[in-house]
């Protein structure tokens, strides 16, 4: 693939993560300890960005670990069915990103063009872990990875949406990342 092209894709998806991190960051403990939709948004976000990085799909292994609720044992707040395992820290999170930054970071500029048009996940693995929407099993890793990025960057939108009615905060712009 072109270094323009991944280097943009970089850029523009870490710039992403980045600032995943930074409104958890910037979410003050209280609210971090008591919003259960701030809470939950974070985790769906953060597994979903990870899934969607692994490479093949079948070798997920998320370091916050959850488990598929049934729809009507949910709890309030709860964005989908995933729910985590416990109740993690903030630090846990920044530790996860951490790596799954790293993770981006060596697919998108190490793969080749034959990598990215190749199809992302298999059948065998569609239902493994329980979180492969029908919408994407057709996707090659280029479109995932620009679904992921969407993704991502949208519920960032709604993090700082929270943040900013219930602590009047926001994160910063982040242009691109190095």
């Amino acid at each position: 693939m072109p270094e323009l092209f991944t280097d943009c894709l970089w850029k523009n998806f870490g710039a992403a993560i980045d600032m995943l991190k930074n409104v958890i960051l910037l979410c003050p403990d209280k609210l971090w300890l008591t919003d259960r939709k701030f809470y939950y948004l974070t985790y769906h976000t953060v597994i979903f960005l990870d899934y969607y990085l692994t490479d093949p799909a079948r070798d997920f292994n998320p370091y916050l670990p959850y488990t598929i609720a049934e729809a009507a044992k949910l709890p309030p707040d709860t964005v989908d069915d995933v729910m985590p395992n416990q109740f993690y820290s903030k630090e846990d999170f920044f530790i996860y990103l951490s790596a799954i930054r790293e993770k981006c970071k060596k697919l998108i500029t190490q793969a080749s063009e034959e990598k990215l048009r190749s199809r992302w996940i298999e059948d065998a693995e569609i239902e493994m872990h329980g979180l492969c929407p029908t919408l994407v099993v057709d996707y090659s890793v280029l479109e995932i990875l620009f679904y992921n990025l969407r993704h991502a960057q949208h519920h960032v939108g709604q993090l700082n949406m929270i943040l900013r009615q219930k602590a009047n905060e926001a994160t910063p712009w982040i242009s691109h990342a190095s």
